[in-house]
């Protein structure tokens, strides 16, 4: 069964001092370290390309204690039993593709996005699939999603949850994301919104995988805070006027968070649209300083997502919306 991990992983000192000083107050400190050394919820997403939430609820009520928490998300399901390490991964209705393990915060960036049917989506890191298969249940497999990655082996995990869960407008490219956006930018071809889940140093995913406690180095944060500009610079220029453009992280951190919307609206046309309020969970402002750098005040607008606020992991998402194209 699964249980609460032990506290053998700490936060290094830097990492503590850190988020002691966005979180500024000690009980909120306090709150947010105890939380992120116990195991997520068991979220699942109903996928609505292949079975209605009503009947998979009744599927998996056989085995399971099901819930919806979230009465305008009536996809989103939490497992409440008690399971067993890979349960939830064997089951015959996972396997079937008929619901998608993902963790709450996961499912943000595209309730923010918002594809319709017919639009045509770019989702320029899109492995394993989590945000890819739920987007084309959005758009009811109609229009093109255009979902890349680099690495091959992403590209299996993306492909094989693509089939699972019977997404049929998608195509998958292989291609380095900058390769592939500044392409896309010379051959003048638009798309109406683009998902920017980013690479990034994963400070949120303390409740999944420990080993981030480990791994943890803000000389990593830093590199890629620059590998970050990089890409929202070049894949603005992939997208029409008016539309959308989800940048979201599963970081804390402000050098991959604020600082890339602050760039962004400094040396693009493009404006942080409110979506607090579209989403299911306890968001808070962006921050408007850290450290000696100064943001825009329209940064607020983003949301960050802290566990203790949620018992969910921690998360950051931001919605821009183009003015102008960008030639």
């Amino acid at each position: 069964m699964q249980t609460q991990q032990n506290y053998k992983y700490q936060m290094k000192p830097l990492f503590e001092q850190r988020m002691k000083t966005l979180l500024q107050n000690p009980e909120d400190f306090q709150k947010f370290n105890d939380i992120i050394h116990q195991p997520p919820l068991n979220f699942i997403r109903c996928n609505t390309l292949k079975i209605s939430h009503n009947k998979l609820i009744k599927k998996l009520e056989k085995k399971w204690q099901v819930s919806q928490p979230f009465q305008n998300f009536p996809e989103i399901l939490l497992v409440n039993s008690e399971l067993f390490p890979g349960e939830l991964g064997n089951s015959l209705e996972h396997i079937l593709g008929y619901y998608y393990i993902q963790e709450i915060s996961s499912m943000l960036p595209i309730i923010a996005l918002d594809p319709k049917p017919n639009e045509i989506v770019l989702d320029l890191f899109a492995s394993p699939g989590s945000k890819t298969t739920q987007m084309a249940a959005k758009m009811q497999n109609k229009g093109t999603i255009i979902a890349n990655d680099l690495k091959i082996d992403r590209i299996k995990i993306l492909s094989s949850n693509l089939g699972r869960c019977g997404v049929t407008n998608a195509i998958i490219t292989k291609k380095d994301a900058i390769a592939l956006t500044s392409k896309l930018a010379k051959s003048k071809f638009k798309f109406d919104k683009i998902l920017l889940d980013a690479p990034c140093s994963g400070e949120g995913t303390l409740r999944s995988s420990p080993k981030t406690f480990l791994m943890w180095n803000e000389k990593v944060i830093n590199k890629l805070s620059r590998q970050q500009k990089k890409f929202i610079a070049f894949a603005l220029k992939c997208l029409k006027k008016s539309g959308i453009l989800i940048y979201s992280t599963c970081t804390h951190a402000p050098e991959e968070n604020e600082e890339i919307m602050d760039f962004a609206i400094n040396n693009f046309p493009v404006k942080i649209e409110p979506v607090s309020h579209l989403l299911p969970l306890t968001t808070r402002l962006g921050i408007t300083s850290w450290q000696e750098k100064k943001f825009n005040e329209q940064v607020k607008l983003s949301c960050r997502i802290y566990p203790h606020d949620n018992e969910s992991e921690g998360f950051f998402l931001a919605k821009l919306t183009l003015l102008e194209e960008i030639k």
